[in-house]
């Protein structure tokens, strides 16, 4: 396993039309490899959960629960990789903390074949609006 291969792997997150192949990268390059899941923490991210329920419930057309959810995080990496089944199906997230943008993979049959329903998502930086103490100088909005 090359661990350089993950800023490639970032690159093609937000390149790459073809989420199948940057899953399959993932999956080639990191994600079965020991050496690369001992890199990582278990760990717990609010963002990341709430995006796997909501893209699973829209994914089904339902009400889904997720189980056995295992995600791990690669600080120096800004990485977070994790595995889980919803309702029979086997998924799979990897999230670019610090780009904030990753790619959700979730078997499309139960029980699973090789279809693959995908979603790639973002996380959307919320702004206060402006207030009488900003300037605008029809170019920027400064403070």
């Amino acid at each position: 396993m090359k661990i350089d291969r993950l800023q490639e792997l970032k690159q093609k997150l937000t390149d790459v039309a073809d989420l199948s192949d940057i899953w399959s990268f993932y999956m080639d390059h990191f994600a079965d490899k020991p050496e690369f899941t001992d890199l990582g923490e278990p760990a717990y991210n609010k963002y990341l959960d709430a995006v796997l329920h909501k893209t699973c419930q829209q994914m089904f057309d339902r009400t889904i629960k997720i189980t056995d959810f295992f995600l791990i995080y690669i600080a120096p990496y800004n990485l977070f990789h994790g595995a889980f089944q919803v309702q029979g199906h086997i998924g799979g997230v990897i999230y670019f903390e610090d780009i904030k943008i990753g790619l959700l993979a979730v078997s499309a049959d139960y029980p699973p074949t090789d279809a693959v329903k995908y979603s790639r998502f973002s996380e959307i930086i919320q702004l206060s609006a402006p207030n009488r103490n900003d300037v605008y100088d029809g170019l920027h909005l400064r403070n």
